[in-house]
């Protein structure tokens, strides 16, 4: 096994503890948070499977959902600001 699937399989391995932290998050924001870190594992995941095989394809598929990620925390941001403003 290379290192860059050593690393794949450890990448692999933290998305069910995030999925864990989305499902059973106490609070809204330790839900973001988990959301977040499986948007993140998952660009990782991407962009090393593109390295691993070769497909450049991979890539473009990681850097739209960083994007798409990255609008999306800072919406769930503005809305948990929002709502603390409320209270």
């Amino acid at each position: 096994m290379s290192f860059l699937e050593g690393a794949l399989l450890a990448l692999a391995l933290t998305l069910p503890f995030a999925l864990y932290r989305l499902v059973r998050g106490p609070t809204l924001a330790d839900r973001v948070v988990g959301l977040d870190l499986i948007t993140s594992v998952s660009v990782a995941l991407a962009a090393l499977y593109a390295i691993v095989s070769g497909q450049t394809a991979f890539l473009d598929v990681a850097i739209a959902l960083a994007l798409f990620a990255f609008l999306a925390t800072l919406g769930l941001a503005r809305y948990i600001e929002y709502h603390r403003q409320g209270e």
